[in-house]
């Protein structure tokens, strides 16, 4: 079942008296509970993909639908998580209140939720509970930003490169720790990053874009076994995957002489 149906979308912006499309004729569909990451140069329209599934923005042609409904209806009914690239946490709270913020403005959990301290647990912060996020690390403040997302129990989670602002170890183990989170949660994951090994170690296929317009040119699935460690990067098959990656976003300039 598609969890998140992209149709035809297009995306228009006004600066001054030029207009700008950002995306043109965009179509992906994304099954329940798979990864999927979006790559493209800057400009490309990654992001703003990402708030048009997520209500955020409104597409100017075409339809989006998350598990049959539109997005607005879907954000409603509290399907729909979102992690920023900046942690984005009240400064004043702590851990366990900021990712308690989602559920005291709704007034109630959905049906089955996990509580504040069970997803405490779950992105690893056990004993951080009333730590400030000025007191945490960075990765440490993305779990807590993970966890508030994750409050509502929502059935996607749209995630805009939440990791680059870190150094490349920290990185790689909030990859790792992300697809555990992930499998755990079930939910069904879209990951906007500028990493090609990223899109390649996380995601079940990578959907690259090419700007001016924002549109999609390669579809490519990624075969690689799960669960995912690190030890599956020295695989050949992690390499020619990337390369297949690298070849969609820079084959032309790749077969220019330098």
């Amino acid at each position: 079942m598609s969890a998140i149906t992209v149709s035809r979308v297009s995306k228009r912006f006004r600066i001054g008296k030029a207009e700008i499309t950002a995306l043109s004729d965009v179509t992906l569909s994304m099954e329940s509970g798979s990864f999927t990451a979006l790559i493209g140069p800057s400009g490309c329209g990654k992001s703003t993909l990402l708030r048009l599934i997520a209500d955020v923005l409104e597409p100017s042609g075409g339809s989006i639908t998350i598990s049959g409904t539109p997005p607005a209806a879907a954000r409603k009914q509290h399907q729909l998580g979102f992690v920023f690239q900046d942690a984005t946490l009240l400064p004043w709270r702590s851990v366990l209140d900021n990712i308690r913020l989602p559920i005291e403005i709704a007034g109630t959990p959905p049906p089955n939720a996990q509580s504040p301290q069970e997803l405490i647990d779950l992105v690893g912060l056990r004993g951080f509970e009333h730590a400030r996020p000025a007191q945490l690390s960075g990765g440490m403040q993305q779990r807590v930003s993970i966890a508030r997302a994750l409050a509502m129990r929502p059935s996607v989670l749209l995630l805009d490169e939440p990791f680059g602002a870190l150094d490349e170890i920290t990185r790689q183990r909030m990859n790792l720790e992300l697809l555990r989170i992930w499998k755990e949660s079930g939910t069904t994951a879209v990951l906007v990053t500028h990493t090609i090994s990223e899109a390649v170690f996380m995601a079940d296929r990578v959907v690259v874009l090419a700007a001016k317009p924002g549109r999609v040119t390669a579809d490519i699935a990624i075969d690689l076994p799960r669960p995912r460690t690190l030890s599956a990067m020295k695989q050949d098959r992690f390499n020619d995957l990337q390369n297949q990656v690298r070849d969609a976003l820079f084959g032309e300039e790749m077969a220019r002489a330098v």
